[in-house]
Parts: structure tokens; C-alpha cells; sequence
């Protein structure tokens, strides 16, 4: 194993890795404002034009099951760039699709063709470096992949304002090109032929049985996915709590969703600082207590009438640590798991948006007559994400 340090995640690397990984915020967050475009240019409803984001979601989640294994078995640069390029080819074909139905069918195959970047990047890391230089490099993928959900509405919004909406899929095109140019030129192979593991369909599902059978790598991965389903519920409910319940103007909500991702930029930040000198775990159980302590107070304004920034600064806790607790968890992760990184992080990445969607799908389907019900689908995911860690990463370890 490579074992660099840490001054050589160059500036350079971290922003083209940042920009790999924001390839699926972009497609996901910047048509979100163009849908109701959609639903009439291809006479449709808005129901079946949401559909066309859990179509990505599902892909996204079922394509990370394939491209660990077979970056583990092919290597990085091919499975990395082979994506990227399908993923341009569907964003291509979304920008003419003419009905709903291959709208539907060619984002999930954009999703399924974007996993691959979201596996790789994860296991072209943990190739290079160490847990700690690992967490500390991932904090600041992440600080530069915010930017992508930060920009994408807006973006897309205008794109859809004066182009139209399928312009936001070509400009998708375009920026996936250029990203894949930069990573052909860039980024080097990172896994030699001696730490490549056969590609067998039996030898796939007893790493994934061996990693789920792990009490400690089974808990990491739940503790990242139950942070990350935390968002997800946010995401489907704050809107609405926002502006229907709290009253906030529609162009004002953004600034809020803003104050989130200068949340998240901050915690990022303090954990690439402070990750080599304390170390991942110590990170990860300091953003866990806080993301419960956020889980907690959550709840706490609404039912005590303390009116909108009671939920607001919660909010931002939870939503600033998750960039913490997702680079810990996957560096402790990966750690022990020099030649299997690529398929611990697809298996890692499919509970992570499976659950996601799950927690999605439950708050779009409660009351909306209360803030209540996000909250308290945000705050047990909080709790569960902490409950996965002491009890499987802690206890279970202890005891073995």
C-alpha cells in the first residue's frame, strides 16, 4: 500500500477529485428547479417527473454493487473514466428525450453510470494515503464537492429561465467531458496488478457477505448512512417547513439551505485541521455527539413554540457534520481493507443511499401538517447513526 503524506494532496488533486465527486450533485440538485418545465414540455405530472430522481437514486445505488468490485479487479482509470463517459452519453440523451418514460429510464442509467465516479474516488484515495491522511484528503474533496449542491439550483434555474430545461443536460454533457479530459490526463493508476482481486461473481458476494458479517465494518458503514439519511429527510421536507410553516419567502429559502453549506464548509474545514493530530476515530465520536446533541434540540422549538431559527441552528449542526462523520467512518472503514477498498466503498455507498431514499420516502409520505415529522425522522437517524457506532464499533470490538 501507498502511503504518501499529506502535502502531496495538492491543490490541484483535490479540486479534480472535488470535481469528480460533484459530477452527481449537479445532476441531481440543478434540474430540481426546471421540473415543473418538464412535466408540461413532455405532458406530464409532477409526480412522474419526481420519479425520474429516485430513477437516479436507484441506479446510483445498484451501479456502486458493480464498479467496487470491478475497480478492485480492472483498476481505477478504467472504470473511472468508462463511467464518466456513459454518464455524458445519458446526460447527452436526456437533453432529447421527447416523453417522460425514456426520461425515466435514461437517468437511471445516468445514475448507475455515476457510481462509478462516487466508488473510485473513495478507493483512488485509500490507495494513496493513510486513515488519517485519507479522512483529511476526503474532508477536503468534500469541502470542494459542496460547492456543487451550493450552485446547481441556482444554475440550473437561469439554464431552464433562458434556455430552456434540456440546456441544463447539455451543459451536464459538457461539464463531464471536460472533468473526464482533466482525469485522463491527471490522475495516475493507483491499484498495481499485485493487489488486484479476481472479478468472480462467488468471490463478489462473499466479500460483500465477509463485510456485512464484520460487526466493526458493518457498523461503520450504518453509522455513515444513517447521518447521511438524515439529510436526505431534510432535503424532502425543509422546503416545505420553510415556507408553508414558517412562512419564509421561496427566494428567500435558499439562503437558508446556504447557511447549511457554510455550516458544513466550517466543520470540513476544522476536521482537515485536526484529524492527523487527533485522529479519525476521536473525530468521528466528537461529530457523532454533536449530531445526536442536534438530534435532540431539533424537536425541542416547535414543540415549545421558539419559532424558526430554533430549528434553523440544529439544522446546521446536523448538517455540518456530515462530511465529518462520513470521511471518518470511511477511512476507519478502509483502513483494514487495503484490497477490498473499492468494494467496501460500493457496498458502503449503496447502504448509504438506500437507507437515504428509505428516510426520504418516509417523510414525503407523513402528515405535512407539522415540522414534527422531519424532525424526528432526522433526529432518529442521529440516534441510529450513533447506536450503529457504540454498539458495533465499540462494544462488538471490545468483546471480540
Amino acid at each position: 500500500m501507498s502511503s504518501q503524506p499529506a502535502a502531496n494532496a495538492t491543490l490541484p488533486l483535490i479540486i479534480l477529485l472535488g470535481a469528480i465527486s460533484g459530477l452527481t450533485p449537479l445532476a441531481i440538485d440543478m434540474y430540481l428547479p426546471a421540473m415543473p418545465a418538464i412535466a408540461e414540455t413532455l405532458g406530464s405530472n409532477s409526480h412522474r417527473v419526481q420519479a425520474t430522481l429516485a430513477a437516479y437514486t436507484g441506479g446510483f445505488a445498484l451501479g456502486q454493487l458493480l464498479f467496487g468490485p470491478l475497480s478492485d479487479a480492472k483498476g481505477r482509470r478504467p472504470v473511472l473514466l468508462g463511467g464518466m463517459l456513459v454518464f455524458a452519453i445519458a446526460a447527452t440523451l436526456c437533453a432529447m428525450a421527447t416523453s417522460v418514460e425514456s426520461l425515466t429510464w435514461l437517468r437511471g442509467a445516468q445514475g448507475f453510470a455515476g457510481a462509478a465516479s462516487a466508488v473510485v474516488v473513495q478507493a483512488l484515495v485509500r490507495d494513496l494515503f493513510n486513515r488519517e491522511d485519507f479522512a483529511r484528503t476526503m474532508a477536503y474533496i468534500t469541502l470542494v464537492m459542496t460547492l456543487a449542491p451550493l450552485v446547481a439550483p441556482m444554475l440550473g434555474g437561469h439554464l431552464a429561465h433562458w434556455f430552456g430545461w434540456r440546456a441544463i443536460f447539455w451543459v451536464l454533457t459538457g461539464v463531464t467531458i471536460i472533468v473526464a479530459i482533466f482525469s485522463s490526463f491527471k490522475l495516475p493508476e493507483t491499484l498495481p496488478l499485485a493487489r488486484r482481486q479476481p472479478l468472480h461473481l462467488a468471490s463478489i458476494l462473499r466479500s460483500y457477505l465477509r463485510l456485512l458479517s464484520s460487526p466493526i465494518a458493518l457498523g461503520y458503514m450504518l453509522c455513515g448512512a444513517f447521518s447521511f439519511a438524515g439529510m436526505f429527510a431534510f432535503l424532502t421536507g425543509a422546503s416545505f417547513i420553510y415556507i408553508d410553516i414558517y412562512g419564509v419567502s421561496p427566494q428567500h429559502t435558499g439562503y437558508l439551505f446556504g447557511l447549511n453549506v457554510i455550516s458544513l464548509m466550517l466543520f470540513t474545514t476544522l476536521n482537515g485541521k485536526w484529524v492527523r493530530r487527533l485522529g479519525s476515530r476521536t473525530m468521528l465520536r466528537l461529530a457523532l455527539s454533536l449530531q445526536l446533541l442536534a438530534g435532540l434540540l431539533m424537536p425541542l422549538g416547535p414543540l415549545l413554540g421558539w419559532g424558526l431559527w430554533s430549528v434553523v441552528m440544529p439544522i446546521m449542526l446536523y448538517v455540518g457534520v456530515i462530511s465529518t462523520i462520513g470521511s471518518n467512518s470511511m477511512a476507519s472503514l478502509l483502513s483494514n481493507l487495503p484490497n477490498l477498498a473499492g468494494t467496501a466503498s460500493s457496498l458502503a455507498g449503496t447502504l448509504r443511499f438506500g437507507i437515504a431514499a428509505l428516510a426520504a420516502a418516509f417523510v414525503s409520505a407523513l402528515p405535512d401538517s407539522s415540522p414534527l415529522y422531519m424532525l424526528f425522522t432526522m433526529s432518529g437517524c442521529a440516534l441510529l447513526s450513533a447506536f450503529a457506532y457504540w454498539f458495533l464499533c465499540e462494544i462488538k470490538a471490545k468483546a471480540q
